[in-house]
């Protein structure tokens, strides 16, 4: 089939450049991709009390934070972050928030941190007031004597208050239900920003899309509400006697060992006040998270509750749970979310690593999704597929990253994109393909999407993404770029194996992209850096067809030299299926390395007969921006008229 000559774009040297992705690692990084010999992180351990004024909608409490530098130098300013403070219209999250509004702005509301007390204590001394100050997100102490390296402790109390935003950028906010009020609570206390080896202070403010970069600790905190509320929160509950009745308490117990879905507060108790052990007053939800970089929590008195035992690896299990209003209620709705939660976390525990959290919780509320380490926030109104989807993304950040620490603010993709990924997999797996709906089966068709004119290059920080470019960039162009690692470049058994490592290597760390890309490629036995130059740091495009088709020696029974051509700057491993004129098919799978010398190549196939057809990509598992030139057939003459 004739096509018009396509002069090819195509460079080798620039793709399989030899000095791209080849900088030498050192003691806290290795060049394997695995943490150095002398890698070091800081840790911060909190104890929070905080108490919620429902009529106000406002938060005030204390966080004393016990932090210790393990790294090799001295601190002689901690800096903390306050993203209270960027919802506020003076903020720089207000003030670069578009005029008509967005998923990440805040408009027309004063909000903010208050702070009532800042202190330090170093060694055996007393409290002392710190010297600080507030720049936006950012709290900065200025230490009279600084922390000493590798393992001096300082402890800094802070006591602070706010009002909880309507809606705080999609991961904080109130929702109005008929049973009560719904606060979804998160980036709620003061927390310590990431000192590192590869920046030191990473004090980049916050402004909604870039999400987050934090150090791991214990967390013990105690919420204080309303009598009549339920609270769900990170980690797990450990004051139950005093805030559940007894026959919640013998429910809890009866889910925890169930596989099918147990009430724990049905949807008739929500008013009645028998449900809770007083009827009047506060009441103090007391919670510990170990091994966590965050914690979030829910309080409401119209939730309803449910759980289920989750089956996380050999005897060990946890408790899926969820909490939601009347209004969310059905089986087609979160009638089946801690359904969805037990099917994501069991998939995810066996694909990557074990779940590390006691509870997995479900919030329905005003949030559309978002992630906390073992509690997540999803939207009440979500349903059937909508809500496994979005049940299934947020708590497998549980993994990344939550397990695996990555800076969120900065590489948007090491969390979403991964999470991404899984998710297809995940789908797929989850009660026999449910919810599977094949939209990334044909990546000829979802070519022209990922390949947009304006889109951002992955390796784009998120608030400097366009905005319409962040469920591309951030999310569906890495995750089908990792399933075509696993499924064409390096087949599933050796990519599942190195994504494995990685996140063994990495759990509970700080890995940079380079550290996930040379973890898979350590682990995997394939130098990949063609693969992460064109897709992530770069928006080269892929283009590969059938240039010619010819017979040996003009003899179809003698075989055929068939060849094809990259136009386009990417590469991408081939696979040709060639149809005889009597209906064989047979396949030739080439690898990358064909296109190292130029952007043609030419090889012989042991065909018998005339052809019929050759087909580049034949699957459509490649996003070819033009699948025209991708098939080959032989010119067809008309037949000749009577004289």
């Amino acid at each position: 089939m004739g096509q018009a000559p396509v002069k090819s774009k195509y460079d080798p040297h620039t793709l399989f450049h030899p000095l791209y992705n080849s900088q030498p690692g050192n003691e806290f990084r290795a060049a394997s991709g695995t943490p150095g010999a002398a890698y070091w992180q800081n840790r911060a351990d909190y104890k929070i009390d905080v108490t919620l004024d429902e009529n106000k909608k406002m938060l005030n409490g204390t966080v004393e934070i016990t932090y210790k530098n393990n790294s090799p130098e001295e601190l002689r300013h901690l800096w903390l972050q306050l993203d209270q403070n960027s919802f506020n219209t003076a903020s720089k999250g207000g003030k670069t928030t578009p005029i008509t509004g967005g998923r990440f702005g805040n408009v027309d509301f004063n909000g903010g941190n208050t702070l009532s007390e800042v202190s330090v204590q170093q060694g055996k001394g007393k409290w002392q007031a710190a010297r600080y100050i507030v720049d936006d997100t950012r709290l900065q102490i200025r230490l009279d004597h600084p922390v000493l390296p590798k393992g001096d402790v300082i402890k800094v109390k802070i006591g602070f208050s706010y009002t909880i935003p309507d809606y705080g950028s999609d991961r904080t906010g109130i929702l109005d239900t008929k049973n009560g009020t719904i606060f979804e609570v998160a980036q709620w206390y003061p927390r310590m920003y990431v000192y590192d080896d590869i920046e030191g202070w990473n004090v980049m403010p916050y402004l909604g899309a870039g999400e987050f970069y934090l150090e791991y600790g214990d967390f013990e905190y105690a919420v204080t509400v309303p009598w009549d509320h339920i609270v769900a929160g990170s980690g797990e509950l450990i004051n139950p006697a005093e805030v559940l009745t007894r026959e919640q308490i013998d429910r809890l117990a009866k889910a925890s060992k169930s596989d099918a879905t147990v009430f724990i507060r049905t949807a008739e108790e929500v008013k009645d006040p028998a449900s809770r052990p007083k009827q009047s007053g506060m009441l103090t939800w007391k919670f510990r998270c170990k091994e966590a970089r965050d914690i979030a929590w829910a309080t409401s008195k119209a939730f309803i509750w449910d759980a289920a035992k989750m089956n996380i690896a050999g005897d060990r299990t946890a408790l899926a749970q969820s909490v939601y209003p009347e209004e969310s209620a059905g089986d087609n709705a979160w009638g089946r979310s801690t359904e969805y939660v037990k099917g994501s976390i069991e998939f995810y525990s066996q694909y990557v690593m074990p779940y590390t959290y006691p509870v997995a919780t479900n919030v329905a509320g005003l949030v559309g999704g978002m992630e906390y380490p073992g509690i997540v926030f999803c939207n009440y109104s979500a349903k059937t597929d909508r809500l496994w989807g979005v049940t299934d993304h947020e708590f497998g950040h549980n993994w990344f990253p939550m397990i695996v620490g990555s800076n969120e603010r900065k590489y948007a993709w090491m969390d979403e994109g991964l999470n991404t990924f899984i998710n297809f997999l995940a789908t797929e797996n989850f009660n026999n393909g449910e919810y599977r709906n094949g939209r990334f089966d044909d990546l000829h068709r979802l070519a022209p999407s990922i390949f947009r004119d304006y889109a951002d290059p992955i390796m784009t920080i998120p608030d400097v993404i366009q905005t319409n470019n962040l469920g591309w960039e951030a999310y569906y162009k890495p995750a089908i770029g990792l399933k075509m690692l696993r499924e064409i470049v390096l087949g599933k058994d050796r990519f599942d194996y190195a994504f494995r490592e990685y996140t063994r290597r990495w759990a509970f760390k700080h890995p940079t992209p380079y550290d996930f890309f040379r973890s898979m490629e350590d682990a995997s036995g394939e130098k990949l850096g063609w693969f992460w130059k064109g897709w992530f740091f770069e928006n080269y495009k892929l283009d590969q067809g059938v240039k010619e088709v010819s017979y040996i020696e003009q003899d179809p029974e003698k075989g055929s030299v068939i060849t094809i051509e990259n136009y386009e700057q990417w590469a991408m491993p081939v696979t040709i299926e060639i149809e005889e004129s009597d209906g064989k098919k047979t396949r030739v799978n080439l690898p990358v390395e064909v296109w190292q010398r130029g952007n043609r190549w030419s090889f012989k196939a042991g065909t018998r007969l005339p052809l019929k057809s050759v087909t580049v990509d034949p699957d459509k598992q490649l996003p070819d921006v033009d699948p025209r030139n991708n098939t080959w057939k032989p010119l067809k003459y008309a037949a000749p008229t009577a004289n």
